[in-house]
């Protein structure tokens, strides 16, 4: 055990400069794919909960396949099968840019927002069938009734599992150093590559996901704290 520790190269330097890219890098993509997330995870479970079949089929056979497969093999289809699936023009569009990270937005996007639309539908199904039957008989339609009264709602109801998802999407999103997206993992694994201070790198890498976890639940549950406070006042 003559291992000498050296945390100054980590800290200092380009290679700390290499760090702080990842962790914005890793904010970036995280920050978009939730929100696209809860975007298409809305959609999905009202889609679920309407009376039209084809809809109803599609949500389902959505969720149990997002749900059920690897993210690690999603984001590779994404990666390395998008020529066969997304339009010629999109496709120019998307390499002229960020494939990578394009790719990787894609495949956290969709698995998470698989495991969203679940939470909503069961937020939704908790809330008593009359306030949705009182609304539609108030002249509302099916979607207006959703945005502005059931909804509204059940975000309510499901805060706490939408914050796990939310930290499992950052968590998930070190996934995507396999398609060479250069956030914190893969900023860390090329820090550990050309020091050979592969302990130090990769703790400084757990604390800093720590540090990112922590703070976006403290956040949420204080906001959840201070909104039933004014809601209650």
């Amino acid at each position: 055990m003559n291992y000498t520790f050296d945390w100054q190269v980590v800290l200092t330097g380009e290679y700390r400069e290499w760090i702080i890219d990842g962790v914005l890098l890793t904010l970036k993509i995280s920050a978009v794919s939730l929100f696209l997330a809860l975007v298409l995870g809305t959609v999905i479970a009202v889609m679920r909960l309407s009376r039209i079949r084809p809809f109803v089929w599609f949500s389902a056979g959505f969720t149990e396949f997002f749900r059920n497969t690897p993210l690690l093999v999603q984001i590779f289809f994404w990666y390395f099968g998008s020529d066969g699936l997304l339009p010629r023009p999109v496709l120019e569009w998307l390499y002229a840019r960020d494939f990578e990270f394009a790719a990787g937005v894609i495949a956290l996007t969709v698995y998470t927002a698989a495991f969203i639309a679940e939470e909503i539908r069961s937020g939704i199904n908790a809330i008593p069938k009359t306030q949705l039957e009182s609304s539609r008989a108030c002249g509302l339609s099916f979607l207006q009734s959703m945005r502005y009264v059931i909804l509204p709602q059940a975000f309510r109801i499901i805060v706490p599992p939408l914050i796990s998802q939310a930290l499992n999407l950052i968590k998930n999103s070190s996934l995507c150093m396999t398609i060479g997206v250069a956030e914190l993992t893969y900023m860390t694994r090329q820090v550990e590559s050309y020091t050979f201070r592969g302990f130090e790198a990769f703790t400084v890498a757990t604390l800093v996901y720590l540090c990112i976890s922590l703070a976006v639940s403290f956040t949420v549950t204080q906001y959840n704290r201070y909104f039933l406070r004014t809601v209650r006042y």
